[in-house]
């Protein structure tokens, strides 16, 4: 299924967008530096609504439903999408795509797309078609992100942590460990590795790290949760889901909506710069991932698995 990663984007340019990519945009801004103001060249990070149609169905009976709009920066697009499938619940396998194509402007009847599609406009390539295998039953409950998976939707936690056992994989023992020096140097990583972010300043990242501290794959975007599902969706696609022996870094803070991410591709370790929620630390401790927030220099948070967290036992006993 790695056939189906992101093929080069073709078309023109929209005004404004840096050449060649369609994840910067190219402004003009004032700068001022004490009294004295100038006006400077500046790059900010794409922002573009990116909508997930699912095509499913038997052969000679297909359904096209429009199940997600997100705002995303454009790049890594069917990975997004087969991403947020697989942390939805909604495919399980990578053979359960057929195809990820853009429906518009390239689809048969364009106007067809239009009526199908819930946006009002859509701009090149920002309509992602998922086609699934024709045996694959969909629930349509599934369909669309749900209610629970919002940190301003009001549920309490324990209806959203009853919610995820009822779709999250089989579970096994967690047996990922990972030296508390490690750990200390991936934020580092992790920022040399986010170009766009390089640019910008105003971009999240995610990144899937080893138990050594290598640096495995690496997603920016606009949206936290988009990060996530572009770098799950590209291993969900080459088949390399559940990831067991992977780390989940994230460049800012873990939430519930991330947590449940990371449950669904088997993740076992999540780190993050930032600081997790309540109901994220709840997740970690129900499901048993480890969790580390407020990664930064050389001081972290452990939330839930320090005993899995090489070296802490050694540095509490030396003090």
């Amino acid at each position: 299924m790695s056939s189906l990663a992101n093929s080069t984007i073709v078309g023109e340019e929209p005004v404004g967008r840096v050449s060649g990519t369609r994840s910067l945009v190219e402004t003009t801004i004032t700068q001022l530096v004490g009294s004295s103001g100038h006006d400077v060249r500046d790059l900010l990070a794409a922002e573009e609504p990116l909508e997930i149609q699912l095509a499913y169905g038997p052969a000679d009976a297909r359904q096209v439903k429009s199940i997600s709009v997100t705002m995303r920066t454009p790049g890594y697009d069917f990975e997004l999408a087969a991403g947020f499938l697989m942390t939805e619940g909604v495919v399980r396998d990578a053979d359960d795509i057929d195809r990820v194509w853009y429906a518009t402007p390239y689809a048969d009847s364009v106007s067809e797309a239009r009526q199908d599609s819930a946006l009002a406009y859509q701009p090149l390539n920002n309509i992602v078609r998922v086609e699934l295998a024709a045996g694959v039953e969909v629930s349509l409950a599934n369909l669309q992100r749900n209610f629970y998976t919002t940190s301003s939707c009001g549920v309490c936690g324990k209806a959203s942590l009853l919610a995820l056992q009822t779709v999250c994989p089989p579970r096994v023992g967690n047996r990922f460990r990972i030296a508390a020096s490690v750990l200390y140097g991936l934020p580092d990583k992790l920022r040399e590795a986010q170009s766009v972010f390089d640019k910008t300043g105003g971009i999240h990242g995610a990144g899937l790290f080893d138990a050594a501290g290598e640096l495995h794959l690496v997603r920016e975007d606009v949206g936290r949760h988009n990060a996530v599902d572009k770098l799950l969706g590209f291993e969900f696609l080459a088949d390399r889901t559940p990831l067991r022996d992977r780390l989940l870094l994230l460049s800012g803070r873990a939430s519930f909506e991330l947590m449940q991410k990371a449950l669904m591709a088997g993740i076992p370790a999540v780190a993050a710069v930032g600081a997790p929620s309540s109901l994220a630390v709840q997740v970690a401790r129900q499901f048993d991932i480890t969790l580390v927030g407020f990664l930064r220099g050389h001081h972290l948070n452990v939330y839930h698995g320090a005993e899995r967290i090489l070296g802490v036992q050694e540095e509490q006993e030396s003090r």
